[in-house]
């Protein structure tokens, strides 16, 4: 039997790539949005309508013929903007009713999860899957809960908790500090030398199509990033390496950082960036998978492919 992959959420940061690297890769896509008609039309790729997660949903149309499941859609963190029941249903509820109607109709169901399912924005050592979960904010906790329908269901199953993402077309966390590295001026990081683990999406797009093909991640939860951390310093450093710019870096006491960007309606970007968050991919790289970008060299590539320039 050819094997069909169901990518939900194909047009969102993630999906679009996963779309079409699945696609060179062999795999039928069937890719399900919203709205179909803004999906990448390429290769073997059949573009349907995604439900409404915001209800209970019928999944037997698109998990019709189909041998593979990765599943991405689903509300993004969005801090304060919407009810916790929100969350609750969209990324918890319709994965348990998804896990449930899989279960005897598919190989395998990839949950794209969140590192946040695992903790909070920073952590006093590096994280493991084997440490306890803690997420702290409503978009953590909907994740894992839907980690623990999908156990429940049994369905056969991976579950993957990446880092914070980055690459073309980022949007977020990293987008706003990008917006920052574009300034001219300059910025007051010289002195952050705490680590943050990140995840170039073309790595993240490998560690999918890994599990896929891997029967030891049958049943099993992964976290993902880059290989190595990198300083907050390094980070904005690369991106304007990607600019062709110097880093323009004044060492400043973390504090004063901290008045600084509260006095210009920032203070959120400093507790995401503020903290160590560090993690350990050991478990995935056992089983045979390497991230092969390093995050530097990604986030100038990023930069330039984001300012037109050659990657």
């Amino acid at each position: 039997m050819a094997r069909r992959v169901l990518i939900t959420g194909a047009t969102g940061f993630i999906g679009k790539k996963l779309t079409t690297a699945l696609s060179k890769q062999g795999f039928a896509v069937r890719a399900a949005a919203r709205d179909p008609s803004a999906i990448i039309a390429v290769g073997e790729v059949e573009r349907v309508a995604l439900p409404d997660l915001a209800r209970p949903v019928d999944w037997s149309p698109l998990l019709d013929g189909v041998t593979e499941v990765v599943h991405l859609a689903g509300i993004a963190h969005a801090p304060g903007t919407l009810p916790d029941d929100a969350y609750t249903r969209i990324n918890a509820e319709a994965v348990g009713e998804l896990a449930e109607q899989a279960r005897s109709k598919v190989e395998r169901l990839v949950f794209v999860s969140s590192v946040r399912a695992q903790a909070g924005l920073s952590a006093d050592r590096a994280i493991t899957e084997s440490d306890e979960p803690e997420p702290t904010d409503a978009y953590g906790r909907s994740k894992l809960d839907a980690e623990r329908l999908l156990a429940a269901s049994g369905a056969r199953y991976t579950v993957l908790r990446p880092a914070v993402l980055y690459g073309k077309g980022v949007k977020g966390n990293i987008a706003a500090l990008a917006t920052l590295a574009k300034t001219p001026m300059p910025l007051p990081f010289g002195a952050l030398d705490n680590r943050r683990s990140l995840l170039a999406l073309d790595n993240f797009v490998t560690a999918v199509t890994h599990v896929l093909d891997t029967e030891e991640a049958l049943g099993e939860t992964y976290l993902v990033a880059d290989a190595e951390p990198i300083t907050v310093a390094d980070l904005v450093a690369a991106m304007r390496e990607g600019l062709g710019r110097p880093p323009h870096l004044v060492k400043v006491p973390a504090g004063a950082v901290r008045r600084i960007l509260k006095s210009v309606g920032r203070e959120a970007d400093w507790e995401r960036v503020s903290g160590e968050f560090v993690v350990d991919v050991s478990k995935l790289m056992a089983t045979g998978w390497r991230p092969h970008v390093e995050t530097h060299a990604g986030i100038i590539r990023m930069m330039r492919a984001e300012n037109g320039a050659a990657a």
